[in-house]
């Protein structure tokens, strides 16, 4: 079945709405499969943050609605659609929309301004869905939380690119989420190359703490970069090698 264009009359919904819908979500989870979060103490206590995650499955919004227990103004691909039956998620939640290969300043507006509300704002660096292992990262996700002078919190999700699948067959997924240590913020500034490899910098950084938290077949792109291992260390995670 092919995706279908986005409505316009998506946008971020009010706090109350994505509460009440938060609940939705965890009835819903039920149905998905079993789910697992590690590292829940790691989530700030208060205030906003950039939630930001690997994208492998349709699931992957609602299982870390699931996970965070909180509501979140998730940044959506607008060219890249939506398959029909999966609309009336951000129809309800809603969501920012904005175009995966340059961030508009609708898009920064409208990002900014939940993190002013201190919500969390919630972004798949990749641009959506494009492997089931993690591929070079686009700059919006960095770009936005320097902006804003906000923590970045990495965020794993395995299991969840076959959960879709598997409840056309009658079968459950197992879906782990691993969170992360927060780091930042993030101080980009200098001249237009400086900026630019600090963001590309900052980015594949960010890319490595997600890969951290996955397991080694996982990382893409980021295959035998040393700097995982480090971090796995910071994140105290003992489940990969």
């Amino acid at each position: 079945m092919e995706n279908i264009g986005l409505p316009k009359s998506i946008k971020p919904r009010p706090y109350w709405v994505q509460y009440v819908s938060t609940y939705i979500v965890f009835f819903l989870s039920l149905f998905i499969g079993k789910i697992k979060v590690n590292g829940r103490h790691n989530i700030p206590k208060e205030g906003s943050f950039v939630l930001a995650s690997n994208h492998f499955g349709y699931f992957d919004p609602f299982v870390l609605v699931h996970a965070i227990r909180r509501p979140i103004d998730f940044i959506m691909q607008k060219e890249l659609g939506i398959e029909p039956h999966f609309l009336f998620a951000p129809m309800i939640y809603g969501a920012i929309l904005t175009d995966r290969n340059k961030v508009g300043p609708s898009t920064i507006k409208d990002s900014l301004k939940s993190i002013k509300k201190g919500k969390i704002l919630g972004i798949f660096p990749e641009g959506g869905i494009t492997s089931t292992v993690l591929t070079e990262a686009k700059p919006g996700a960095v770009f936005i939380a320097s902006k804003a002078s906000t923590k970045i919190l990495p965020v794993s999700i395995s299991g969840g690119e076959y959960a879709w699948d598997n409840m056309l067959k009658g079968n459950s997924s197992i879906i782990t989420i691993n969170i992360g240590k927060s780091f930042g913020p993030l101080e980009i500034k200098g001249s237009k190359e400086e900026k630019m490899k600090k963001l590309e910098s900052y980015s594949r950084e960010l890319m490595c703490r997600i890969a951290a938290l996955l397991p080694d077949n996982k990382h893409g792109d980021f295959t035998g970069d040393k700097t995982i291992k480090k971090y796995r260390k910071e994140d105290g995670f003992r489940f990969f090698k």
